[in-house]
C-alpha cells in the first residue's frame, strides 16, 4: 500500500494544495491514488460495490496515525463529506461513513453526518476530466449546527482528494459556524 506519511509532515503536499484556499489546522491523506493501482481498486469496491469493511479497516489504520495530530491539536468531531440525497438514494450508503465513524470511535469523538448538507446534485467526479472537476458547476454545501458546535475543531473526511474543490466547499460551509476550525483527512490523494 503506497502510504503518504502526511501525518509526519506538517506542510505536506495536500496541505500545500489548499494553502490560501482554506485556513486549515491539518490536512492529510492516508494513501496515494494511482490510476489502475491497488488503491483505485479498493476505492472502487468501497464506493460502488458496497464493501464498507474497507472503510472500517482503513479507518482503523489511519486513526493510529491521526492520533498523533489529535494529541497535539484535538479534533472535536468528525464530519463526512455528504452525498446529495438523490445520490444517497441511488447508492444506498455514503462510502466514507464507515471510514469516518471508525476514526471518530478510535479518537473518542463524535461523528456528525447531518451537519453538512450537499444542496445540489452533480455528476460523479470519477466521470469528469480533471479540469472539469475544478471549474465545473460549483457544489454548494450548507452547515446546520447547534450552539454547542461553535468554537469547535472539525475533521472533514472523504475518500479521494483530487483538486480540493469539494473540501474547499465543505470547509467554507463549516467556517460559517462561529469560531470553527477545520482539518482534513482523506483515504487517498491523487498523486
Amino acid at each position: 500500500m503506497p502510504r503518504t506519511r502526511h501525518t509526519e509532515i506538517e506542510n505536506n503536499e495536500l496541505f500545500q494544495k489548499l494553502y490560501g484556499r482554506l485556513p486549515l489546522i491539518h490536512a492529510s491523506a492516508y494513501l496515494y491514488f494511482h490510476k489502475k493501482g491497488n488503491v483505485q481498486q479498493l476505492i472502487h469496491h468501497l464506493k460502488y460495490k458496497n464493501h464498507q469493511e474497507i472503510g472500517t479497516f482503513l479507518g482503523q489504520m489511519y486513526a493510529d496515525e491521526l492520533q498523533k495530530i489529535h494529541s497535539k491539536t484535538p479534533f472535536d468531531a468528525v464530519i463526512p463529506v455528504p452525498l446529495h440525497q438523490k445520490r444517497m438514494k441511488e447508492r444506498g450508503y455514503n462510502q466514507v461513513a464507515e471510514f469516518g465513524k471508525t476514526i471518530a470511535k478510535s479518537l473518542k469523538i463524535p461523528y456528525y453526518d447531518t451537519v453538512l448538507v450537499r444542496e445540489n446534485y452533480t455528476e460523479t467526479q470519477t466521470r469528469k476530466k480533471l479540469l472539469d472537476r475544478s471549474f465545473g458547476q460549483k457544489t454548494v454545501f450548507r452547515a446546520y449546527y447547534f450552539k454547542e458546535m461553535e468554537s469547535k475543531h472539525f475533521l472533514i473526511v472523504d475518500d479521494v482528494f483530487t483538486t480540493g474543490a469539494t473540501f474547499e466547499a465543505c470547509g467554507k460551509a463549516l467556517l460559517t459556524i462561529p469560531n470553527a476550525k477545520i482539518s482534513i483527512a482523506c483515504l487517498a490523494y491523487t498523486h
